[in-house]
């Protein structure tokens, strides 16, 4: 009963179900009887001449109970080997015997208490007690005496079965009906029957009349043969399934819409957990001391004297928690029974600690004032962002406070304050307040100092409250005061050994343990010293041993574990479901309740643990959820000690969790039993073997189906409105938490931070500084950069996706498109927009040109690189080691800017460092010719070695310093100056091994990379190879070139060569297959004066040699030895270094006095990017071969870590290199053309976004055209001529000469071309062969050719003209009346006849050509067209679009005149309608005071159906041209630096096929492969000649031309076999045109 009586007070939503049906049950024994009732009862019995032994037998007399009671003994105790059911498969003897037992006692019960109730001994209410039956009690318990708001959330089931009593024989039925034997006869039982009727007939219907109460009643009919059969049974449940299920779902809405306007009310949430907490602990409060009385004192008003903050301090345990809890819950009434019932105080309480965000010094203050705020209806327009600026509104807002309305804010636990802000300096706190203010804190006395801040601040010892631990006495009195509210009491015997444990401590928790242990006392219970504990500490843990007794130990342990180790608590069913998911839990259950081998955890256990704990496991109110959670600090720490001490149950703990929160096992999903190695541990020889087929197949059998429940991000009501939604606090709080600590970092990755829901949801609820902080802390975890890019990339966003959540997948997209070809693990989260996005925006990008916004990690390490010598990147990206001239050598974590180690070499000057390649050694060279030899990983040294010349060295010994030094897997090989000898060090034991001698003086060494041969570099461009094993000398090459001296050498191991570069930039290869006997295969002369060379690398496939000279940049082709690129600097500017990308097709260099890192494409030699280093001139540039990352060095000593994968994504994006002008887009196909203002068209792929070919002409390219198909291109240039290219080929097919050309078009049907020209003659000319149909000699505009092939339709001053395709002659006109003249012309695409033109008079004119008449007329508003920009007109003529240069869209309806008038939010720059006609496209400019991290403009999509902007994308680039492609709303954009950008429209309304779209060829980007294989771009050229010269009235061709030189009449017929080939050609093109387009012929 009390646990309905708990679920009838907690639960939300519905909180009882009733299922009635033909049994009434049987009553219930009693566990306890009052002394007197009892033997009134067994004087009764005895009466009936009953036999009461057996009830004397199994009750017995307690003492201890107020007043004395009869309880019923435990089974366990009078039945031999007897145990709980519950817990065991008990004996089946002893189980019947119990059966017996129990009907006899209830026998006894009922035919006493029924002749006391006739006798009129016992009232009809004591009577009822033990005379009613389970389900009797418990619905009138549930439904009695409740309201009906409360009665809306029960339901009530009522099953009738007809004709029941026909099958009282059979021996199933008695499962559903009440059944007795008489005289050997089976009858349904009539008194059982009586009461069912009432309940089921009377009480029921009573409630339903006076309330809302849910009732269902059903009548099923039995099997004539079987009776109540399986058959009819099941028929019945899944009825009742169904209606149970709708029943709960509309339950359960209607409260979810009541919680709807809390759900994310930040302050609302953290009132509540602090309001639940304080009611809570406010219930625990025993004591009745003289600190609640100080403390009442205090809070009312008083009229003189200072008012300053009352201090409450104690060590833990002392009650402070409880006394404030208390206080917080009473002040209210306090203050209103001193000033009145219209006073109308204000109490704001915060646990600190208890929350999350209760620690932090900021947050606190700021929802005290948001609270205070409320309270006060104070206007607060904005927060403060600065702490100091809080704390000042935080003091102005107490200064709100009134007589009337007097402040009560209490603090609790000032010492869980974090150090934050200086918090815990309580500079914040106002030490003299207001009359009507009352300020209350606690803390711990020895915590931080706090208290001893607080005296300083304080003086007045008034002000002060110390709780100090109890006498003993009062402990006993507490302790009695508690029993006798539970009615109960001890025995004076044992009070004896009660008063011993207080004397050892009387702390008020210690004193509550006792109160829980001790009630549970009987008066025959016999007790000593070892009965109770004697600390809080041991009393907690025997209080969780006894738990263990009851619910097991493994179900205690993992229960209390998932509740310490949750980061906010449990909810009772997420702890019973991640119980259920936890097979050790299981396997225990299992192993003790074999019989009913139960899939989850029976209720009954986690309420025995509730019920255990009641007091120290307590619940708060958390985003409307009610969780479970330690009531102190304490009990957590004894949890943790005792049951999370170990590391491995820890992480498979946390997995369980992680796995609950992702829903790894929802929706039906089995999780198996055991795990494989569980499973292998039991087979001889599993260490050696995996698990074939049958086992796998048994493991299999042995999964189940846990019932683990969904977990989305969010929780939708209805699919239909994405914006309306309740969020998965839970899984948000918890599941990140749980990730890190079991380090499934994928988990971690894909399932959370690369998840676009987790990212839409944390925006959209206002969380995006906690969304950037879990992306940190994941990446911390992780170390991927994926993470640390996307950080750096929603930095970027963060105004406009915090303003508009919506735009969040477009504005991703943009920003991650470029560069996922480097970072791939990103591909996972655009999937995830490419899924989520268009719910909320309708835009998806396909093919994104932004130029990566980068900015690298950046340390100081000195006032100037002059005092850097020497930077070494490590095998950690974050971490660099770092040698300065004063000797110190320090290794820095980047990211964090954190020196985590430093050694010196002082006084010694450092000359270089080197480390080994298992960084096991750092080896340091130094100005007193000495090696010292690190310890990388402790930093410290392990020897010091002394490098020596040569006796016969030019120079003296001691002037000279160590000239290089080089390191081998095991050796350091180092030479001075002028020295022909080079030193061997072994680095192991750090004495020198031998010296090698060479000719000439050395200049630099190589080793191999197995660290077997050493390459001696000498003067006079000589190499000496020897072996490093036994130092001997093994043969000396020089090469031709020997004025200069080897600067470099390059050991390819792969094709066995050495090459030597000389000062001068000369080279030589040499074949070292024969290692003693080297052979010259290539050399190289580059003397030149731009010879000097600068740096040096090879490619990590060996393939290329990238030589860096002062004044240009060569790549060397390895496999032929051949110069293959060669970068040229500008005049006056020189290279200081340069390196390779990973793959090879980027070089990254710098140069002298520029603060910037250049990026070169080596296929086109584009300069794809500059990027600025702010630090200052970069100096040097150092490359890590680890991680691909590239570390530079500024003049002011700053150094930056770049990342080279991202740098190569910049050039991943193609330019055409000028701004777009024109895109041209064929009616089918994947390809697009641009046309950029100079002599070439760029072909490009829509998918992929690169440039597949390039058509070169002779002059400015000026028009160009495409047939349906994209085959065939015609184009004209500045220079009179026009190219018809065939465009997959690349053919310029043939060229004509000798008009300019202002406007090219091609019919329809791919025949003919039309050039107009704006001087001479305009022409119409067949397609396939060149020649003339006719000549138009009227100069038209905006022309346009008529659906079905048979006008031009253009605009002449005040005329519209309809040429005749096939005469050239007029034989349609409009003039303009009054002088008027034609402003712009548009065809009607749905009306090939009807043409619309505005006229300078502001006059919409709709036209027929048919008819030649007038159709409609429209007047615009006066002085509307001064600023014409745009107009459109929709596919069925029934919508005009028209803008002006501002920010509005005019929507012209043309049928009834009307304008309407849709605001953009920025002028509009350029518009295009889909054909359609749902969608309007259009880019506005930004505004001035939208800050946007450098947005130059908006495109938006409005639905024209309703007028709303369905998605809006921020473009960072200026915009060029705008179209549309004519099949799919296919957006394509070209940009001033020559780039294209695509996107498409994904409406919800046709959602599912355009996601086949976003995510199809769109993608290929996201193949498996790490780089994209990027297409050779192909170049095709003009012809040079001239095919056909066109004059005045006629065409010449050329003699050479494969175009037939005959008449234009003739050429209608068949083509001679001297212009077959060009014909053919054409035609072939033209005919490949799809069957779709057939009708537009």
């Amino acid at each position: 009963m009390r646990l309905l009586e708990d679920c009838l007070k907690s639960s939300a939503g519905p909180c009882f179900v009733g299922l009635l049906g033909e049994k009434y049950g049987n009553i219930r024994i009693p566990g306890e009887v009052e002394s007197a009732e009892f033997e009134m009862i067994l004087d009764a019995a005895i009466e009936a001449k009953l036999e009461t032994r057996i009830l004397e037998e199994w009750y017995c007399r307690d003492e201890n109970a107020v007043p004395p009671a009869y309880y019923l003994r435990p089974k366990s105790e009078m039945l031999k080997n007897y145990q709980n059911t519950m817990e065991s498969s008990s004996n089946s003897v002893n189980e019947n015997k119990w059966q017996d037992i129990s009907e006899e006692i209830k026998k006894i019960f009922k035919t006493a208490v029924k002749l006391l109730y006739e006798k009129g001994k016992m009232k009809q209410s004591q009577a009822k007690r033990y005379l009613s039956s389970a389900i009797e009690d418990e619905l009138d318990f549930a439904l009695g005496k409740q309201t009906p708001a409360f009665l809306k959330k029960c339901v009530c089931y009522i099953r009738k079965i007809a004709n029941i009593e026909r099958f009282v024989k059979i021996p199933e039925m008695g499962k559903y009906m009440d059944v007795v034997h008489k005289a050997g006869k089976f009858l349904r039982d009539p008194e059982a029957h009586e009461k069912l009727i009432k309940l089921r007939d009377e009480f029921i219907p009573t409630i339903v009349a006076s309330s809302n109460l849910r009732v269902y009643t059903s009548v099923t009919h039995c099997d004539m043969k079987l009776g109540y059969s399986q058959e009819v049974e099941s028929h019945y449940i899944e009825g009742l399934g169904k209606q149970f299920y709708e029943d709960m779902i509309d339950i359960i809405q209607a409260t979810v819409q009541q919680n709807f306007d809390t759900e994310t009310d930040m302050l609302y949430d953290e009132v509540l957990q602090h309001s639940s907490l304080c009611k809570t602990y406010s219930t625990f409060y025993e004591y009745r001391c003289e600190a609640l009385n100080i403390v009442h004192k205090y809070v009312l008003p008083r009229k003189i004297g200072h008012i300053n903050p009352l201090i409450i301090y104690g060590g833990p345990c002392t009650g402070k928690t409880l006394l404030l809890a208390e206080a917080a819950k009473k002040a209210y009434s306090w203050l209103q029974e001193e000033m009145g019932p219209d006073s109308d105080p204000v109490v704001v309480i915060r646990f600190l600690g208890s929350t999350e965000t209760s620690t932090d010094l900021k947050n606190i203050l700021q929802s005290i004032c948001e609270q205070l705020a409320v309270n006060y209806r104070c206007l607060v327009q904005s927060y403060p962002k600065k702490i100091h600026d809080l704390r000042d509104l935080f003091i102005n807002l107490l200064n709100e406070s009134s007589f009337h309305r007097p402040l009560v804010i209490i603090f609790d636990a000032l010492e869980q304050l974090t150090d934050s802000d200086d918090g815990r300096k309580l500079w914040w706190l106002p030490i003299h307040l207001p009359r009507s203010v009352r300020i209350i804190l606690s803390t711990l006395p020895n915590k931080h100092g706090i208290l001893q801040k607080l005296r300083c601040l304080i003086h007045e010892e008034s002000n002060y409250i110390e709780l100090t631990a109890r006498d003993r006495k009062m402990c006993s009195q507490v302790l009695k005061h508690q029993l006798l509210r539970v009615k109960r009491k001890v025995t004076s015997g044992q009070q004896i050994y009660v008063n011993e444990a207080f004397s050892k401590c009387t702390l008020p928790m210690f004193v509550n343990l006792t109160f829980r242990e001790v009630r549970h006392w009987r008066s025959h219970k016999d007790v000593d010293e070892s009965s109770l504990c004697v600390t809080v500490h041991e009393s907690i843990e025997q209080l969780f041993w006894s738990l263990e007794n009851k619910c097991g130990s493994r179900l205690l342990s993992r229960a209390l574990g998932y509740i310490t180790m949750s980061k906010s608590g449990l909810s009772e069913m997420e702890l019973e479901d991640i119980l259920a998911l936890d097979n050790s839990v299981m396997y225990e259950l299992n192993e003790r309740v074999r019989e009913s081998n139960p899939l989850r955890i029976p209720y009954i256990y986690i309420a025995r643990l509730k019920e255990g704990l009641q007091g120290y496991l307590i619940e708060r109110q958390v985003k409307n959820v009610t969780l479970l959670l330690w009531a102190n600090r304490h009990l957590q720490l004894i949890a943790q000690k005792l049951y999370l001490h170990n590391e491995e149950d820890l992480r498979e703990m946390h997995t369980v969790m992680a796995e609950y929160f992702l829903g790894v096992w929802s929706g039906g999903r089995r999780k198996p039993f055991y795990s494989s190695d569980q499973y292998l541990s039991g087979c001889p020889g599993h260490d050696s073997r995996g698990l074939n087929e049958d086992e796998k197949h048994c493991m299999d059998q042995a999964a189940f189906d846990r019932q683990a429940p969904d977990q989305p991000w969010v929780f939708q009501c209805n699919p239909l409105e994405p914006d309306i939604f309740f969020i998965n606090h839970r899984k948000m709080t918890e599941l990140i938490h749980h990730l890190t600590r079991c380090g499934r970092t994928d988990d971690l990755l894909y399932g959370v931070i690369m998840n676009f829901s987790w990212l839409y949801t944390m925006i959209r609820i206002g969380q995006f500084d906690k969304a950037l902080s879990d992306i940190d802390l994941a990446y911390t975890y992780s170390q991927e950069k994926e993470l640390k890019f996307l950080a750096s990339t929603l930095r970027s966003i963060k105004f406009k996706v915090v303003k508009y959540p919506g735009s969040l997948s477009a504005e991703l997209q943009q920003r991650l498109l470029p560069v996922v070809s480097s970072l791939p693990k990103l591909r996972h989260l655009l999937l995830e927009c490419d899924k989520d996005g268009p719910k909320y925006c309708s835009i998806v990008p396909l093919h994104s040109s932004m130029d990566v916004t980068y900015s690298p990690e950046r340390l100081p390490l000195s006032s100037s690189c002059m005092h850097v010598t020497e930077i070494l990147p490590t095998f950690n990206p974050s971490k660099i080691i770092a040698a300065l001239e004063n000797g110190s050598i320090s290794t820095w974590d980047v990211e964090t800017r954190q020196l985590l180690r430093q050694i010196t070499t002082a006084p010694s000057v450092i000359l270089g460092m080197k480390l080994t390649s298992d960084e096991k050694y750092l080896v340091v060279a130094t100005t007193n010719n000495t090696l010292l030899i690190y310890d990388n990983i402790n930093s410290c040294l392990l020897s010091e070695v002394e490098i020596k010349g040569s006796k016969h060295c030019g120079i003296a010994g001691d002037s000279s310093f160590i000239n290089g030094f080089t390191l081998s897997v095991n050796h350091a090989l180092a030479w001075l100056e002028a020295s022909k000898d080079v030193t061997v060090i072994d680095l192991l034991y750090g004495w020198p091994l031998y010296h090698f001698h060479c000719w000439y003086e050395v200049t630099c060494v190589q080793c191999s990379p197995d660290g077997v041969y050493a390459f001696c570099g000498q003067y006079l461009n000589t190499a000496t190879i020897f072996h490093l094993g036994s130092g001997e000398k093994l043969t000396t090459v020089t090469s031709e070139f020997s004025s200069g001296f080897v600067k470099f050498l390059l050991i390819l191991d792969t094709a066995q060569e050495m090459v030597m570069v000389d000062s001068e930039g000369s080279l030589s290869v040499w074949n070292t297959e024969e290692i003693a006997k080297p052979q010259l295969t290539d050399d190289f002369d580059c003397r030149r004066e731009d010879s000097e060379v600068v740096s040096i690398e090879l490619s990590e496939d060996q393939s290329a040699i990238l030589i860096c000279k002062a004044l240009s940049i060569e790549l060397l082709d390895t496999h032929v030895w051949k110069v293959a690129e060669k970068f040229r600097a500008k005049h006056n500017e020189r290279f200081i270094s340069a390196v390779l990308s990973k793959n090879g097709n980027c070089i990254i260099a710098s140069m002298e006095n520029t603060s910037a890192i250049f990026v070169w494409r080596r296929d086109t030699g584009q300069c794809m990017a500059s990027l600025q280093e702010i630090s200052g001139t970069i100096v040097r540039l150092i490359k890590s071969n680890h991680h691909n990352m590239l570390l530079s060095l500024s003049t002011s000593g700053v150094l930056s870590i770049w990342d080279i994968d991202i740098i190569t994504a910049m050039s991943n994006i193609d330019k055409s290199g000028k701004p777009i002008q024109r895109l041209v887009l064929p009616a089918r196909g994947e390809l697009i053309y641009t046309l950029d203002g100079s002599d070439s068209v760029h072909k490009w792929n829509f998918s992929t976004g690169f440039i597949e070919a390039v058509f070169k002409h002779e002059g400015i390219v000026e028009n160009c055209v495409l047939t349906s198909s994209g085959e065939i291109m015609v184009t004209s240039d500045d220079k009179c001529s026009q190219y018809v290219w065939h465009t997959v080929s690349g053919e310029n097919i043939f060229r004509i000469n000798g008009q300019k050309i202002s406007e090219l078009m091609i019919t329809h049907n791919d025949q003919f071309v039309v050039s107009l020209c704006e001087q001479n003659a305009s022409r119409v000319w067949r397609l396939a062969t060149g020649h003339r149909v006719c000549n138009i000699l009227v100069a038209l505009q905006n022309a346009f050719i008529t659906t079905a092939n048979t006008f031009v339709v253009g605009m002449a001053k005040n005329k519209v003209l309809a040429v005749s395709l096939w005469t050239g002659s007029i034989t349609k006109k409009f003039c303009c009346d009054d002088g008027a003249s034609i402003v712009d012309i548009k065809l009607i695409p749905d009306c090939p006849d009807i043409v619309v033109f505005i006229t300078s008079t502001e006059t919409v004119n709709i036209w027929s050509l048919t008819e030649e008449v007038i159709c409609r007329r429209v007047q615009l508003p006066t002085n509307f067209l001064k600023k014409l920009e745009d107009f459109e007109i929709s596919p069925n003529g029934k919508l005009g679009i028209i803008t002006r240069g501002d920010e509005n869209i005019n929507v012209l309806d043309l049928y009834s005149g009307k304008l309407r008038v849709v605001h953009a939010p920025g002028v509009i720059w350029r518009q295009r309608l889909s054909r359609d006609g749902r969608y309007l496209v259009y880019i506005c400019c930004r505004g001035e005071e939208d800050d946007d991290n450098g947005a130059v403009s908006s495109l938006i999509v409005m639905r024209l159906a309703d007028g709303k902007n369905i998605g809006a994308c921020s473009l960072y680039k200026t915009p060029t041209f705008l179209a549309l492609s004519q099949r799919h709303l296919n957006i394509i954009i070209g940009f001033d630096d020559g780039s294209i950008g695509t996107y498409t429209v994904v409406d919800r309304v046709d959602a599912a096929l355009k996601i086949k779209i976003a995510t199809s060829n769109s993608r290929q980007i996201f193949n498996n492969t790490t780089q994209v294989i990027r297409p050779k771009c192909h170049n095709y050229s003009f012809k040079v000649t001239a095919d056909c010269i066109w004059r005045e009235s006629t065409e010449v061709f050329a003699r050479d031309s494969p175009i037939t030189v005959t008449e234009a009449e003739v050429s209608e017929a068949t083509p001679t076999k001297r212009h077959s080939y060009c014909y053919e050609k054409v035609c072939s093109a033209i005919d490949c045109r799809g069957h779709s387009f057939a009708s537009d012929n």
